[in-house]
């Protein structure tokens, strides 16, 4: 089965520049677990899903580090990974809290390779990009869909 006979095509997408306050919303009243942020040619620039929504909710950590006497401190981490940490949790617009590293399938992948791909990555949903265009998105409500009716027809 190909990821076209079970993607959504009527895809709710954002801009760079939505709010996050109507992100939450529209994923609230369309019952979608992330939104592809999309460019003024409809590629996908970014994802947003319930987890980046969820992290705004954390508490913020303070960067890990190693104190040497009193001489120096070491850090744990990237110097750049606190700033980022900190413009995702306090980020007003989609630019601001997207995940920019985005895992796309095409519409003829077959479907076992998308869930193959979506387990391994923890991945949820994953937009549907053909010709650099998204023309649709798959969550895992879609392949439990497909498996019910697939279960279905068998019984």
């Amino acid at each position: 089965m190909k990821v076209r006979e079970i993607m959504t095509a009527d895809v709710v997408t954002a801009r760079p520049d939505t709010p996050v306050n109507d992100i939450a919303k529209l994923m609230s009243d369309r019952g979608v677990t992330g939104i592809p942020v999309v460019d003024e040619a409809r590629r996908v620039i970014g994802i947003i899903t319930e987890l980046d929504m969820i992290v705004r909710n954390m508490r913020l950590e303070m960067p890990a580090f190693i104190q040497i006497l009193d001489l120096a401190r070491i850090p744990l981490e990237m110097p750049g990974h606190y700033r980022s940490r900190l413009k995702h949790m306090l980020g007003t617009r989609a630019a601001d809290i997207m995940t920019q590293e985005v895992v796309t399938v095409s519409p003829d992948d077959e479907v076992e390779s998308l869930a193959e791909t979506m387990v391994k990555r923890r991945l949820n949903p994953v937009p549907v990009v053909e010709s650099g265009v998204l023309v649709g998105i798959v969550s895992r409500a879609d392949l439990i869909r497909m498996m019910a009716h697939e279960l279905g027809a068998e019984g």
